[in-house]
């Protein structure tokens, strides 16, 4: 045997398998061996032990370890000579080095460096949830958890690219095999060992990494818009008197029915104060005073925050602490004040309101107190989204706010549940990592931070339909986390629950439609009236070939159509507010459907759809109304009725450098792009989003 230790160079895959002793290491070496019909090497130390201990009984000493070493690196050597694409390593030096440490206290120098040296490109850490098996050379199986956790431990330090298996011997096959073949994929598209272990550990594919690069290279298609939609073509006009009528229709329903509401609450209001954070940024209270900045500045927004801050919810605990903070405060000089006052609000260590959520910011004064978001979506949720005296509310935050959340929530669920008789459940889900988006520079190569590690952004709030498809809702209302007020409560509830009542209808004339055809009792006489309700209640439109359908063909394509999650949206007439909009758009396929558009998504340098555009009478305030389960009570897979050719690529400046992600198709947008879709109309007063702090200065948010 030669006595050396260095690891022959190859362009082999190399996987090795490494963890304690009966962890299954063998098992999955040779099972992975035979799969990918190539080589693996079998553990050296087991055959040069139990010779020794067949011998003389004799055990395992310290002098044992370099003549192992040895004996495994010229296996390991041996064995690549003849292996195809892959070698599976049952162990390696790297074992026998945490072995050594174990149990004699000490590693030779050169064992220690050969093992840190040797490189796979990737570790299997077998875990010790397998039962451990007894033999002639294995210890004893007492403190399996210690012993698995140096193993780790030792990766961990070595910086060795590695990913955990756990299971059973099935499931075990089962996940290496397929992270063994998206390795591969992966080395082949220049991903290193390391990027492949953080984007696995990250949760985000492969084959959705490859999309995103091939998206953001080649860019993402405009819409097609064909014309806005309008009263009577897209969008129902409904009397207040219609209204109350489905108002009640949902009351009378709603006891049968499991209700839930879903508020999107992610993130940071660091928007809402932008233009106060950018003053902080740019001012100098020893050079200039405030209205000389405001007027080199000609900023509109500062001089509306200020001449009103006495009627912010806040403005009373702000002063107040200030007064603490400056002794002689209130004989400052106005412009002195003012300043304090805004650095204040936004300080590290004080107020910090734009680091927070806009959920747990200070919203309306009362007479009897300060009421935030939450307490305000508690209110409205006990007024329209119960049944049997139970409401369900749901919000989707920041894994770092949630206690933020749960203590806002604390403070006012019992004062609301007493109030209305009403439990509140409330439950809470974040954004999951692995709808985040790789980021990539204006050369198209990969962003890294100053560790080298890939850098991801957020997938945007599309990634949100994977939280709402988690919710186990008939009903579910959506309402962003800013849509609140504190006045005309009757009113928003009132619209709320008739369009649920629209719904429930919709979804009733539906289901019965689609049991129809299980139960074959559509003909070729009635299934006119099935294709009326499609295209004058559904605004489908159905292509002129249709005709020439078989029978069979026409219900198939008819049921296709019916099958799948409702939408009733809220309309507001458009007053010139940032956002999306209600269109007749057509896909690339020529069909044409209702759909809500952000300006972001039109091509705004093509003069016909920067008009269409223009027309847009009426405006989507998020005010939705949803179904996602199906004629047979059974969740709809939302993922399937995303329009994933409608993402945005997003472009943000960090250190000067353009830094691009994907984000995901919108929500309300292309991630409901293939539901059933009625726009209603709605008032103004329904629609209150506080998208800077100076929102919180109109009516709707000041108290009567």
């Amino acid at each position: 045997m030669e006595k050396n230790l260095r690891q022959q160079k190859t362009s082999i895959i190399k996987i090795a398998l490494f963890g304690p002793e009966s962890t299954g290491k063998t098992t999955l070496a040779k099972q992975l061996a035979a799969q990918y019909e190539t080589e693996w090497v079998p553990e050296f130390a087991r055959d040069y032990l139990q010779q020794k201990w067949e011998e003389n009984q004799h055990i395992c000493t310290a002098d044992d370890m370099m003549p192992i070493a040895y004996g495994q690196t010229a296996l390991e050597n041996e064995k690549l000579a003849t292996a195809s694409k892959y070698l599976f390593s049952d162990t390696n030096l790297m074992v026998t080095k945490v072995f050594s440490e174990m149990y004699y206290g000490f590693c030779d120098p050169h064992l220690d460096k050969a093992a840190l040296e040797h490189e796979y490109d990737l570790f299997f850490l077998t875990d010790i949830d397998v039962p451990w098996e007894k033999d002639d050379i294995r210890d004893t199986p007492d403190g399996r958890e210690t012993v698995f956790s140096v193993f780790k431990q030792t990766l961990i330090d070595a910086k060795k690219p590695f990913i955990t298996l756990s299971g059973n011997e099935e499931s075990r096959l089962a996940k290496a095999t397929a992270i063994v073949d998206n390795l591969a994929i992966a080395k082949e598209r220049g991903f290193s060992s390391e990027d492949f272990v953080q984007l696995y550990n990250h949760g985000v594919s492969f084959e959705n990494v490859f999309k995103q690069l091939k998206i953001l290279k080649k860019g993402i298609a405009k819409s097609n818009l064909i014309s806005p939609a309008t009263i009577n073509n897209g969008i129902l006009s409904l009397s207040e008197t219609d209204f109350e009528e489905k108002a009640l229709f949902y009351d009378n329903q709603k006891e049968h029915l499991k209700i839930n509401k879903f508020v999107p609450a992610s993130g940071a209001a660091t928007r809402m104060f932008k233009f106060l954070k950018t003053f902080l940024n740019e001012f100098d209270i020893d050079t200039e005073t405030i209205n000389a900045y405001i007027n080199r500045k000609k900023n509109k927004e500062l001089p509306i925050f200020i001449v009103a801050m006495e009627k912010f919810a806040f403005f009373k605990a702000v002063d107040k602490k200030l007064k603490t903070l400056y002794p002689d405060f209130d004989a400052l000089d106005r412009n002195y004040k003012n300043y304090y006052f805004i650095k204040e609000i936004l300080s590290l260590g004080q107020f910090d309101f734009a680091n927070k959520p806009k959920a747990v910011l200070p919203f309306h004064k009362y007479k009897t107190h300060i009421a935030n978001p939450i307490e305000e979506h508690l209110n409205e949720c006990v007024h329209y989204a119960c049944a049997n005296n139970v409401s369900n509310l749901h919000f989707t935050v920041s894994e770092i706010h949630q206690d933020l959340f749960e203590e806002a929530a604390k403070q006012v669920k019992h004062k609301v549940e007493s109030d209305s008789n009403t439990q509140i459940n409330i439950s809470y889900s974040y954004q999951c990592k692995s709808t985040d988006s790789i980021a990539i520079d204006g050369k198209n190569k990969f962003v890294r931070d100053q560790d080298g590690m890939l850098v991801f952004r957020p997938g945007g709030h599309g990634a949100l339909i994977k939280n709402l498809h988690e919710l186990d809702g008939d009903i579910i209302f959506i309402k962003n986390i800013d849509n609140v007020i504190q006045n005309h409560i009757d009113q928003i509830t009132l619209y709320k629950k008739g369009l649920a009542g629209i719904l429930l209808e919709i979804q009733q004339k539906v289901f019965s439609y689609l049991q129809a055809i299980d139960n074959q009792e559509i003909t070729e006489n009635n299934i006119d009236e099935v294709v009326s309700f499609l295209e004058q209640e559904l605004n489908i439109k159905i292509t002129e070939d249709l005709s020439k359908f078989t029978f069979e063909n026409k219900i198939n394509k008819i049921k296709d159509l019916l099958d799948r999650p409702i939408r009733v949206c809220g309309m507001v007439k458009n007053e010139g507010e940032p956002g999306g909009g209600p269109f007749w758009v057509m896909n690339e396929k020529g069909h044409v459907s209702l759909q809500i558009v952000e300006t972001s998504q039109v091509d705004i340098e093509n003069k016909k759809q920067a008009k269409i555009l223009t027309q847009a009478t009426h405006f989507n305030p998020v005010d939705l109304v949803c179904g996602i389960k199906n004629y047979k009570n059974q969740k709809f897979d939302l993922n399937e009725f995303v329009d994933h050719t409608t993402g945005f690529i997003v472009e943000k400046s960090a250190d000067g450098k353009v830094v691009k992600s994907y984000e995901l198709p919108g929500l309300w947008n292309g991630a409901m792009a293939n539901w059933l879709t009625v726009f209603v109309v709605v008032p103004l007063i329904t629609f209150n989003p506080v998208k800077t702090v100076n929102d919180l200065l109109k009516p709707a948010h000041q108290p009567q």
